[in-house]
């Protein structure tokens, strides 16, 4: 795999791009098209093909599978604590207008959060199982 330079740098190149893409569209889901499950897997996107370029051995090392379970538990707590932060104050599961002072604010809030919480779970999971496509158990 070594002997292939243009795919390589070609990848170097075009990984920034796509998680910087991915960020955008994970904070501007709330806007327009977009949002946490589309962001999740355009960020895992970037992953696997540093992945599928560099060797898995590389891409265990940017990001360990043990450290990739961790992120799906993180992306899952993240949005049920929303619903459960939200209940202790006083409204329904995920009702976010009880988030902030104005309900606009606490809508804004409680939807990022999820979304947040959404794209974490969505490209952790897709890295996961990636890894265990190529034979890779944590």
């Amino acid at each position: 795999m070594r002997h292939h330079y243009v795919l390589r740098i070609v990848a170097k190149l075009l990984i920034p791009f796509i998680l910087l893409f991915a960020l955008y569209v994970q904070f501007h889901g709330d806007f327009g098209p977009g949002g946490g499950f589309q962001a999740g897997v355009i960020f895992a996107s970037a992953f696997i093909l540093y992945g599928l370029v560099f060797g898995l051995d590389n891409a265990e090392r940017v990001a360990p599978p043990k450290v990739i379970e961790k992120f799906v538990a993180l992306g899952v707590l993240l949005f049920a604590g929303v619903g459960v932060a939200s209940m202790l104050m006083g409204g329904n599961y995920l009702d976010y207008s009880v988030l902030a002072e104005d309900q606009a604010g606490g809508q804004h809030l409680g939807i990022l959060l999820v979304e947040l919480g959404v794209g974490i779970t969505v490209a952790a999971s897709m890295i996961a199982i990636f890894f265990h496509f190529a034979g890779r158990e944590p």
